[in-house]
């Protein structure tokens, strides 16, 4: 029977940079600095990051799900995190490239994660309606984290966690962003604005007594939803969430 690999105190920062050094090199890149987690660079704050990145420590599960990342800040932290648990672990990264081509290159997007120490990202150049429709979909089980920030609407949201909320080990959790308010985005360009409605799905799931929910109320803000185990939420979700 294969066992844990054994750590001494000494393992992570023999192979890796301590946390802050690692936050500095991260930051180095102005955008990593950007897109509303509340980071601030002057004391290597990432704001938000911490707690995405003390969930991945302490769910453990080997697989976390970023759907949607400009630059790459979540992939990087939850991989990060991953990489330092005795399980090991890896993200699975979503991403069509439709802001601009930055995700377009296999070889490139290797590079930039490559380039913060991390070899456990792989990225998927897909809409999530097309994820799902793949092998690799199939056979995901137990994701510790499925991280939300695609296309900012509650359709959009609704489906992504519909699609892998079966597929969420039972201490796993969704972390929805830019989920606490409505706001008009242009990120797409000047002609193709659109506004930010994931609040609503938030404000639902609040109704339904299947799932723990709270809001991170920083910046653009944040929304950890976790199955409430005492109920079974498949039983709870249809009348709430379509409804």
């Amino acid at each position: 029977m294969a066992h844990p690999r054994r750590f001494t105190m000494t393992t992570v920062s023999a192979t890796k940079p301590d946390l802050n050094a690692w936050i500095e090199r991260l930051f180095a890149a102005e955008e990593m600095s950007q897109m509303g987690h509340g980071q601030r660079v002057e004391d290597l704050n990432l704001g938000m990051g911490f707690t995405y990145y003390a969930l991945a420590r302490m769910v453990r599960q080997q697989t976390a799900v970023v759907v949607g990342s400009y630059r790459g800040f979540v992939p990087l932290v939850l991989a990060r995190a991953l990489s330092e648990n005795v399980e090991g672990g890896h993200v699975i990264f979503i991403d069509p490239s439709l802001v601009d081509d930055f995700w377009a290159d296999s070889e490139s997007v290797d590079r930039h994660f490559h380039s913060y120490g991390q070899d456990n990202i792989r990225h998927y150049r897909l809409t999530s309606q097309e994820f799902v429709k793949t092998e690799t979909f199939r056979a995901l089980r137990d994701i510790g984290i499925v991280f939300v920030d695609s296309y900012h609407t509650e359709e959009q949201a609704e489906f992504e966690f519909r699609a892998f909320l079966p597929k969420l080990a039972p201490e796993g959790f969704f972390i929805f962003h830019d989920s606490i308010r409505k706001r008009i985005t242009r990120i797409y360009g000047p002609d193709k604005a659109y506004e930010h409605s994931v609040v609503c799905l938030m404000d639902r799931l609040k109704r339904d007594t299947a799932f723990q929910v709270m809001d991170l109320p920083f910046q653009d803000g944040a929304t950890l939803v976790r199955q409430n185990l005492a109920v079974d939420p498949m039983s709870k979700t249809e009348g709430v969430v379509v409804g």
